[in-house]
């Protein structure tokens, strides 16, 4: 297929070899020129039923599961069921799996993918914004384990990736949120032209509009750089878990009501507050970048959040080694770093402070 209006094809060097990012304009019709005998099909239900006049009968030909993407799907009880299923009706090492869904339908199928024969190929289409501006490249592979978020995993990335961006248009305004929250994320930790840009776009990439065709393409760009760097997030990879270690803590607290990008554009106001207490950042810097960040979270209701049950699951985070709590502070735009903090009467009377600017936003 051609690739989408202004989007062209690039390639991300992986441990596995190299792999694609395709742009596509349709992807029923890509997908069906790359589909081979025996691969199977494991698709969102409520993506196929969205776009049943878009597949029609396309997949009849190949074997389809169907899944319901919540978020205990993403744990072992979830995915061995679906082993179960594969197994018993003769998938092989030489067939492959295809991801059709958001971030919980990669993560189960590259998980299991990485595990299944001690390894399969798999393929990837990104159908929510979240996972196309991110999750889809990087290598990571994640299950929950219990209340905690992406405890297990390893790296093992799909062999390709096909991005229709005519998705974006089913998306509701939740979802793009939390697709312009995870992009931030990256534009803050790349400098002052990518944040000037959100800066600039964040009203219109909140609408849905053409920006954010831009904005997923230059995430993209910083994470396949970083990534090429660093695979397996053993030194400079670190600082794009700016804003997740306090945002999976919230996601957790709240059981996932509050979802993935919104919790970090959340969580990296916490970071950027609890440097500016330690002395680290100027406060006008963390003002001007809460009035991005707050645009993105405007309108959820922020929970009153018990603070040591807060500080028990941030301590869970996976980040951490032994008993320290490590997490991604800053010192201004595009000046990131990962540092072990102390929890102590400041940094609880930091947490205190933000979770009443935000239930009162």
């Amino acid at each position: 297929m051609n690739a989408a209006a202004g989007e062209s094809n690039f390639s991300v060097r992986s441990y596995l070899g190299v792999y694609e990012v395709q742009f596509v304009d349709d992807f029923v019709a890509s997908l069906l020129s790359h589909l081979k005998e025996g691969d199977v099909l494991l698709v969102d239900q409520n993506v196929e039923r969205i776009y049943k006049n878009r597949i029609g009968s396309s997949f009849d030909s190949h074997r389809v599961i169907r899944l319901d993407p919540k978020e205990e799907l993403k744990s072992y009880e979830g995915v061995m069921p679906i082993i179960s299923q594969l197994i018993e009706t003769g998938f092989k090492k030489n067939n492959r799996l295809v991801a059709v869904g958001g971030g919980i339908t990669q993560d189960v199928t590259a998980f299991i993918s990485s595990i299944m024969y001690r390894g399969v190929d798999w393929v990837f289409v990104p159908t929510n914004l979240l996972s196309q501006c991110d999750s889809c490249i990087g290598s990571k592979t994640s299950i929950n384990f219990g209340d905690y978020k992406n405890q297990l995993g390893g790296f093992y990335p799909p062999r390709l990736i096909l991005q229709d961006p005519s998705f974006r248009k089913s998306l509701d305004a939740r979802e793009i949120a939390s697709g312009v929250g995870e992009m931030a994320h990256y534009f803050l930790i790349d400098g002052e032209d990518s944040f000037a840009a959100l800066e600039a776009g964040v009203v219109e990439a909140l609408k849905g509009g053409q920006v954010v065709t831009e904005f997923v393409r230059r995430s993209l760009e910083i994470k396949r750089d970083m990534i090429e760097v660093d695979e397996f997030d053993k030194g400079p990879r670190n600082v794009f878990n700016y804003g997740h270690s306090f945002g999976h803590a919230i996601e957790g607290y709240t059981r996932y009501a509050i979802p993935h990008g919104i919790a970090v554009s959340f969580g990296m106001d916490i970071a950027n507050s609890v440097s500016v207490a330690l002395g680290l950042m100027d406060a006008k810097v963390q003002e001007r970048v809460f009035s991005v960040l707050s645009q993105i979270w405007r309108g959820v209701d922020f929970p009153t959040i018990d603070l040591n049950r807060y500080v028990e699951s941030l301590r869970k985070d996976k980040k951490n080694i032994g008993s320290n709590v490590r997490v991604v502070l800053s010192r201004g735009i595009g000046d990131m770093f990962l540092e072990r903090i102390e929890i102590d009467s400041l940094f609880m009377d930091t947490l205190e402070k933000r979770f009443s600017v935000y239930r009162e936003s």
